[in-house]
């Protein structure tokens, strides 16, 4: 089974041009998630033959966010948001930017033997002027996929926000301690592998130049001068279902590019 993960930053733009068409035509994925979608189902034409919709979209704030899974297996059911006795339960509440659980950033799908959970994490935003709400929300979201694991194993994909080691960056030094790269953020995905999780990309793959996203600026892209920021996760018993683990920096259309997972479900 191919499950792909992408933050298309405007699933609109990405039709528009049709990269998102070339690329589902090319790799067929069985699930694909999305994050960023900043639109509502039917804003943008999408004619995906075999596949279902589920869509997320923000109540918070029109354009904004958002979150998709596009399916060839029809779940079992699927699960919009953080749970809200879980969100209140660690903390997660209405910011000074807003309320996070409502602006369409989580979907959670049961499929026979597991789930599929993605999500679009919040930005710390400069300064790390939200990195309490960043950090509610990562004890928010990993109490949600250890509840779900203890029932069946859970692959967790998404824009998790954060480069989690020095390889995870192309310039680690002078980004320490700023948001994508603090103590905080890094410590919260060290929670996750606590939690019973595994970061499915490096079990393939070490060191240093693989990135998933790339500022607009200076020509970043093209001098691969990026962030390690979306990942897929999975429970630890099912790792060794993993056959491989890719970026595929080559698909355009938004400033991350898609990731994918091959895996024996």
């Amino acid at each position: 089974m191919k499950i792909y993960s992408w933050n298309v930053n405007g699933i609109r733009a990405v039709v528009k041009k049709e990269t998102f068409q070339s690329f589902m035509a090319e790799h067929q994925p069985d699930i694909l998630c999305l994050q960023e979608t900043k639109a509502e189902q039917g804003q943008a034409i999408i004619d995906l033959e075999g596949y279902v919709e589920y869509w997320n979209s923000s109540q918070a704030k029109k354009g904004y966010s958002g979150t998709a899974i596009f399916t060839k297996t029809t779940p079992i059911a699927v699960i919009n948001d953080i749970p809200k006795e879980i969100a209140e339960a660690n903390g997660l509440i209405s910011d000074g930017y807003g309320d996070a659980n409502r602006e369409g950033r989580v979907i959670a799908a049961e499929y026979d033997g597991f789930y599929v959970v993605t999500a679009y994490t919040p930005n710390a935003k400069d300064g790390l002027a939200r990195i309490d709400l960043r950090q509610k929300w990562d004890a928010a979201m990993i109490a949600y996929c250890a509840e779900l694991q203890a029932k069946k194993p859970v692959v967790y994909c998404g824009d998790m926000n954060v480069a989690h080691t020095e390889d995870d960056l192309a310039n680690p030094k002078p980004n320490r301690g700023k948001k994508g790269f603090s103590d905080e953020e890094r410590g919260g995905f060290d929670n996750w592998l606590a939690a019973g999780f595994v970061d499915t990309f490096r079990m393939f793959k070490q060191g240093n130049g693989f990135y998933t996203w790339w500022s607009h600026f200076a020509n970043a892209r093209a001098r691969n001068v990026g962030w390690r920021i979306d990942y897929f996760l999975v429970s630890e018993p099912i790792k060794d279902t993993v056959k491989s683990a890719e970026i595929h920096p080559t698909v355009m259309g938004s400033d991350h590019c898609p990731i994918s997972i091959d895996i024996g479900l």
